[in-house]
């Protein structure tokens, strides 16, 4: 899964070092508290419903479905 969070910086010459980590620090917690909850993991596929899937691949060979 690519990391698809933004690369904060600052750059105000006026902010001293510590304010501007001061102020990443506050954006990257706001976005930790704002970020959609991920999504729940898919469950398991059961190893009859895999077996079926396996040999409906190989139960007409040469047959194309979208044609």
């Amino acid at each position: 899964m690519p990391n698809r969070r933004p690369q904060l910086r600052i750059e105000a010459p006026a902010a001293s070092p510590e304010e501007a980590a001061a102020v990443v620090a506050a954006l990257e917690h706001f976005m930790r508290e704002t970020a959609p909850t991920p999504a729940p993991a898919p469950p398991p596929v059961s190893g009859w419903v895999q077996a079926a899937r396996l040999e409906a691949v190989e139960r007409t060979p040469g047959h194309e479905p979208w044609l």
